[in-house]
């Protein structure tokens, strides 16, 4: 997979959040994009991933040498932030198998087994709404984490985590992430200090 911004910016009514962005994102390859807040952390996350349009130049993604639909990136992607909205009328077993319905795991790993490896095994059959904050956080990251996804997009990832849940954040990137394209939005060391290279919206020109 490889992710091709050429001459990319984004604004929001007359406000430059970055422009004349040239930049490549490859399989294998880990990125950090951090910044001070308001800098366009999570705006360029959302352009890189196709969630967000960019308002001139282009964003070109392919597999295998072949080009990808831009309303068809979602299918190669997984996606985690603390603004994200679980159904919470769901237990945390009964979202997973929906999710898994329409975006398989990895290695065919079963919704018991997700719930092992994230410590939330206990709490399979308990509604969502009834998760702490960092139970909630868990979640998020497993079904983004196991997805078998060839992109991989975080942003604050570590949000309400304890440092039990940072721990396992990080294992879970270490066994799980080695093949994809990984990109991750934090002003945060422990998030990010493994990646490969780090980008700095603010860097880019704004007129």
């Amino acid at each position: 997979m490889r992710i091709s911004l050429i001459d990319a910016g984004k604004r929001f009514n007359r406000e430059w959040i970055f422009r004349h962005l040239d930049m490549e994102l490859s399989s294998s390859r880990k990125f950090a994009i951090t910044g001070p807040n308001g800098s366009g952390k999570s705006t360029l996350l959302q352009v890189i991933g196709g969630i967000l349009r960019p308002s001139e130049g282009l964003v070109d993604a392919k597999n295998d040498g072949k080009t990808i639909d831009p309303d068809s990136i979602f299918k190669n992607l997984s996606f985690c932030a603390p603004y994200l909205e679980l159904i919470e009328e769901m237990t945390g077993q009964e979202f997973l198998q929906f999710h898994a319905s329409f975006k398989p795991f990895i290695d065919e790993l079963k919704v018991p087994d997700i719930l092992e490896a994230t410590g939330l095994a206990a709490a399979a059959g308990k509604q969502i709404r009834y998760y702490s904050s960092g139970m909630k956080q868990r979640l998020k990251l497993a079904q983004a984490i196991f997805s078998d996804t060839s992109i991989l997009l975080l942003d604050e990832p570590c949000t309400n985590l304890d440092k039990t849940g940072i721990t396992l954040y990080r294992k879970l990137m270490e066994s799980h992430t080695a093949d994809r394209l990984v990109v991750i939005s934090s002003n945060y060391d422990v998030e990010y200090d493994f990646c490969d290279e780090i980008l700095r919206p603010e860097e880019w020109k704004k007129l």
